[in-house]
């Protein structure tokens, strides 16, 4: 919403709107890449300066199916949250949850102080957003209609309108019986019955609902091979749950993800510690957690080996990864942002590698 050449490279497009690499890094990186793959410090910024999260970005699609935002929920007065008061008060940002907000809303204002984005009525103004404003929110004071808490309103709107819909799997389901190959019609059933993931993924998006938190033992963010910035063994986003609620009994424990459109991302769990969907597989399928950090009484009982065939994991495979594929998810791709800025970035390398004048 800025006019600046800040980055916001952590939702590409063409990646189904998550990161193009296993850390999404905003304001302090440089470059961009095909998509987003080729985003790295910029090297007048120290480590501990940039805009990296302490755990793999979330996908922004289906989030009309999201009530509490982020890997341990913490944002949402209501839901899942009801009765966490006692811990929103442990972190500055987490006391917006007394504001009563819904989840994305609520998360869309932290998410715009963390990544240093501002919105006032002179920029309203300059970049042509008052009338819309106006218009969108006539029953909010003109004190506070071109502020923060309107753009997370406003993008809130947008965000649950990401819907995948037009995925095999979802034709389908509405009669096509076509739609689906015969691999991925064995891995449906896989899904669905032996491979148990129902248990946790049973929305309309294959997240769970309400939402739930297990302990499946994966590495943390700061335990990745790669080069990763603002998180250490001590980050408390490391605890899952715990992290934002305090309580023992969510130790570990972090939130059961949608489904739809996995093989763009190229990282996955919270930590990104794989890096294709046949590892996810292959690491469910074995029941052993690489997390030595973990206490294994901590891990869910639905974490077990699973006794799945390599022909059965290569079928769960091309469910997940083509059957559950939206190939039209750049319908939902602004063709320009009112700043006249590069998009989704906007310093020089970027722009260079994005043919973007």
């Amino acid at each position: 919403m800025v006019k600046s050449t800040k980055i916001y490279s952590c939702h590409v497009p063409e990646r189904s709107f998550t990161a193009g690499r296993f850390q999404g890094i905003a304001d302090g990186g440089i470059g961009f890449g095909q998509t987003g793959e080729g985003r790295t410090k910029h090297p007048l910024y120290q480590g501990s300066e940039v805009d990296a999260q302490g755990a793999r970005p979330l996908p922004t699609i289906n989030l009309t199916y999201v009530t509490n935002a982020l890997w341990a929920g913490n944002f949402g007065t209501f839901d899942v949250n009801d009765g966490t008061e006692s811990s929103w008060n442990y972190d500055t940002l987490t006391q917006i949850n007394f504001k009563g907000f819904k989840g994305l809303e609520a998360n869309n204002q932290r998410a715009l102080i963390v990544h240093r984005q501002i919105m006032n009525p002179v920029l309203a103004e300059e970049l042509g957003y008052k009338e819309l404003f106006d218009e969108a929110f006539p029953d909010i004071p003109v004190s506070e209609r071109y502020s923060r808490k309107t753009v997370a309103f406003a993008i809130a709107a947008y965000q649950r309108s990401i819907l995948t819909n037009q995925a095999p799997f979802q034709e389908f389901l509405r009669g096509n019986h076509d739609a689906m190959s015969e691999q991925q019609k064995r891995g449906a059933i896989l899904f669905f019955d032996k491979a148990g993931c129902v248990n946790c993924h049973n929305s309309p998006s294959l997240n769970s609902v309400p939402h739930e938190f297990f302990a499946l033992g994966v590495y943390d963010m700061y335990q990745n091979p790669r080069e990763t910035f603002r998180t250490s063994k001590d980050d408390r986003r490391n605890l899952g749950r715990a992290g934002f609620t305090y309580r023992d009994e969510d130790m570990f424990k972090f939130k059961v993800p949608q489904l739809y459109n996995l093989k763009e991302f190229g990282f996955y769990f919270h930590g990104a510690s794989k890096r294709s969907l046949r590892e996810v597989v292959e690491y469910f399928n074995n029941g052993v957690t690489e997390n030595p950090n973990v206490p294994k009484d901590r891990i869910s009982g639905f974490f077990h080996p699973l006794g799945l065939s390599d022909e059965e994991m290569d079928d769960l495979t091309e469910f997940l990864a083509n059957g559950l594929y939206d190939s039209n998810m750049l319908r939902y791709k602004p063709d320009f942002v009112m700043s006249g800025s590069c998009f989704p970035n906007n310093d020089p390398l970027s722009r260079i590698e994005m043919s973007c004048k």
